[in-house]
């Protein structure tokens, strides 16, 4: 399958490959930044968020996992908090439903990286899948991603 890339995602709290704020991990409010994306593919039914860190020490660590976001306006901001309506929250690497801010140890930052998969249909996951499970179920269905990587370091 050839994935196409979107056109943005952006985040009105921090640029592409700048230090995300603490406002949005465990050193603050750990909420999660809001998101806005332009040039979703013909087609997008359904929107899924991921945030992991690629550089945690026990590998790649899940932050976040979201799907069945209604597509609809075309740029729409997923705002801060959780449980809102018309989502559906997975497990990340915590155990625990729900956006889990950067918390990474002393030393060098890491990288975070938020992807944004449209998909041609919803899910079909009940909540609490994990980041693989998602990645299965979504496996044919994606028309398109697009990434926004921040640092953060303690």
């Amino acid at each position: 399958m050839k994935t196409l890339l979107l056109a943005v995602l952006l985040s009105s709290a921090f640029r592409d490959g700048a230090r995300l704020p603490p406002l949005f991990t465990c050193d603050g409010e750990n909420v999660s930044p809001p998101l806005s994306w332009d040039g979703l593919p013909d087609g997008t039914k359904s929107l899924a968020v991921t945030l992991d860190d690629p550089d945690a020490p026990a590998g790649d660590w899940v932050h976040w996992v979201l799907y069945d976001v209604p597509p609809t306006p075309p740029r729409r901001t997923t705002g801060v908090g959780a449980g809102k309506e018309g989502k559906t929250w997975g497990v990340a690497s915590f155990s625990k439903t729900g956006y889990q801010g950067p918390c990474p140890p002393p030393g060098k930052p890491h990288r975070y990286v938020f992807t944004l998969f449209a998909l041609s249909a919803p899910t079909g996951l009940k909540p609490g899948a994990t980041r693989p499970q998602l990645l299965k179920a979504i496996s044919a269905t994606t028309l398109g991603t697009a990434t926004l990587t921040a640092t953060y370091g303690r």
